[in-house]
C-alpha cells in the first residue's frame, strides 16, 4: 500500500508535466468565436430553389441551353419548385422552400459563389470536411479541437450527432493522423444517444477507485515512453470517457427544457430521434463547452438525402424535417446570448444545376461549380450576401470562395491562422488547406 501511495503521489505530479492534447490553448490572435456548430446537409442541396434567385431560370424554364462540359449538347431548363421573396430587413431573397431560416436572414451572411473539386458524393463530403477529394486527412473538427482544446474535460471536444452516417462515413469526423483525443464522438438522436454510457459489473462507488489505480499504471506506462502523444492521447480519451458517464446523460435530458423551448425547435415532450433533438442538444452541448459540433441531416434510406435526381420535391420533406430546427437554433443562441461566440455554418457537399436530370425530367444532378452556403454569429457580417452566379446559377462570376478558401476563413473566425495550424506527419508538415486557401476577409465582422 505505501508503495502505490507513492506511486499516486508521483502520477499527480507527472500529470502537471504532462501536455494535456485537449487542454485549452490561446488563439493565434483574438477572436470573436470559441465555437462551432457545423450543420451539414447531406446529398446536395439545389442553391436554386434555396438562397440563389434566378429570375431567367424561371422565365426560361422549359427551353434548351448549352452547358460546359454536355459535348455540345443542349439540356432542359428545370424550374425552381419554390418562390423567392424578400426576407427581413436586409431584404435578401430565400424560397419558401425555407420559411422559418428566412426569417432569420438579418443574422446570415449567405456565401453564394462556393465551389468544390469532385461531384462524387463521397469525394465532394470528404472535400468539405477535410480539404482533401483524394486522400484520407483529418477532419475540420479534429483541427479545431487540435489548435484550440477544450473548456470541458468530462466531454468530448468533438461530437457529431448523426443517426445515420453521410456519405464519407466515419472519415468525415476522422482525426487520421493528428492525436486520437481530437477524433470526433459520434452520438445518434433517440433514447439511448450514447450507448453503455452507465458503468457495467461494478458499483458508482467502486469504480472512482479502481480508475484512479488504473490512470496511475497508464501514466507510469506513459513515462517509461517519454510521453508518447499517441499514448497520452488514448489515456485522455479513457478518462473522458469516465467523465462522460457523469455528464453526457444529463446534457442528453431534454426533460429539462420549458415547453416554450421544447416549441421553438417544433419538438414533443419526450421526443427523440429527430433533427428538432439535434438541433436542441447541440445547444446544450456547446452551452457545456464543447468545441465542435457537427449535426448530419439525412433520413435512414439509401436515397433519403438531399440528393434529388428523379425530383425536386423530394427537397420537400427534408426541408420541413430542418427548416424550423436550424431557425430555432439561431434564435435560442441570440436569446442566451451564445451567437456572437458561437460560429454556426450550414452547408453541402456540392449544389445541384438548372439543367434536367433523371428519367421523369424532374430533379437534378450535381453541380461544383457554384453552390451556396451560409454563417451566422461568430464574428461574420450579418444580413449579407457574398459572391454571385451567372443567369442560371451555373457558374461563379462574383467573388468565387473554393472548399479552401471556406475552411481558411472558418479557422480564421476561430482565430487560426490556416498557414501556422499544421502538424508534421511523414516528414511533412500538413494543415487543413494543403497549400491553398484565403480568408474571405470581407464578410468578417
Amino acid at each position: 500500500m505505501p508503495g502505490l501511495i507513492a506511486q499516486l503521489l508521483a502520477d499527480e505530479e507527472h500529470q502537471k508535466s504532462t501536455p494535456d492534447p485537449l487542454a485549452p490553448r490561446a488563439p493565434h490572435f483574438p477572436a470573436k468565436a470559441k465555437q462551432v456548430i457545423f450543420i451539414f446537409l447531406s446529398g446536395g442541396l439545389s442553391h436554386l430553389d434555396s438562397f440563389d434567385p434566378k429570375p431567367k431560370l424561371f422565365a426560361d424554364a422549359g427551353k434548351e441551353a448549352a452547358v460546359d462540359g454536355a459535348q455540345g449538347k443542349k439540356l432542359r431548363l428545370l424550374r425552381p419548385l419554390w418562390e423567392f421573396k424578400p426576407r427581413g430587413k436586409c431584404g435578401t431573397e430565400v424560397s419558401d422552400l425555407f420559411p422559418h431560416m428566412a426569417e432569420c436572414v438579418d443574422d446570415l451572411c449567405i456565401i453564394r459563389s462556393l465551389n468544390t473539386d469532385h461531384r462524387d458524393h463521397t469525394q465532394a463530403t470528404l472535400g468539405m470536411h477535410t480539404g482533401s477529394v483524394t486522400f484520407t486527412r483529418p477532419s475540420l473538427g479534429s483541427w479545431v479541437s487540435y489548435g484550440l482544446g477544450t473548456f470541458n474535460h468530462n466531454l468530448p471536444s468533438f461530437m457529431v450527432i448523426a443517426p445515420h452516417l453521410s456519405f464519407g462515413g466515419e472519415q468525415v469526423w476522422s482525426a487520421d493522423f493528428l492525436p486520437g483525443a481530437h477524433q470526433g464522438t459520434r452520438v445518434a438522436s433517440g433514447s439511448n444517444p450514447i450507448p453503455n454510457i452507465k458503468p457495467q459489473g461494478t458499483s458508482t462507488r467502486v469504480q472512482p477507485a479502481e480508475l484512479k489505480l488504473l490512470e496511475a499504471y497508464n501514466r507510469a506506462h506513459l513515462a517509461d515512453r517519454d510521453g508518447d502523444a499517441a499514448l497520452a492521447a488514448r489515456i485522455r480519451s479513457f478518462e473522458t470517457a469516465f467523465g462522460m458517464q457523469r455528464e453526457a446523460p444529463e446534457v442528453f435530458d431534454l426533460s429539462q427544457e420549458t415547453e416554450a423551448t421544447l416549441k421553438l425547435y417544433g419538438l414533443q415532450r419526450g421526443q427523440t430521434g429527430n433533427f428538432a433533438w439535434q438541433c436542441l442538444a447541440a445547444r446544450r452541448l456547446v452551452e457545456r463547452g464543447v468545441r465542435f459540433v457537427e449535426l448530419i441531416e439525412r433520413g435512414g434510406g439509401m436515397y433519403d438525402t438531399w440528393d434529388s435526381h428523379e425530383d425536386m420535391k423530394a427537397h420537400g420533406p427534408r426541408a420541413k424535417s430542418a427548416d424550423q430546427p436550424i431557425a430555432a437554433l439561431l434564435r435560442d443562441l441570440k436569446a442566451r446570448g451564445m451567437l456572437q461566440e458561437t460560429l454556426v455554418v450550414l452547408t453541402s457537399e456540392f449544389g445541384r444545376p438548372p439543367f434536367v436530370d433523371g428519367s421523369g425530367g424532374k430533379g437534378r444532378s450535381h453541380q461544383i461549380s457554384a453552390f451556396t452556403s451560409w454563417l451566422a454569429g461568430g464574428g461574420v457580417k450579418c444580413g449579407i450576401t457574398y459572391g454571385a452566379t451567372d443567369d442560371y446559377g451555373i457558374r461563379v462570376t462574383e467573388n468565387p470562395v473554393h472548399v479552401h478558401d471556406f475552411h481558411a476563413t472558418i479557422l480564421h473566425l476561430m482565430g487560426l491562422d490556416h498557414e501556422r495550424l499544421t502538424y508534421r506527419h511523414l516528414g511533412r508538415d500538413f494543415r487543413l488547406t494543403d497549400v491553398h486557401g484565403h480568408v474571405v476577409k470581407d464578410i468578417l465582422a
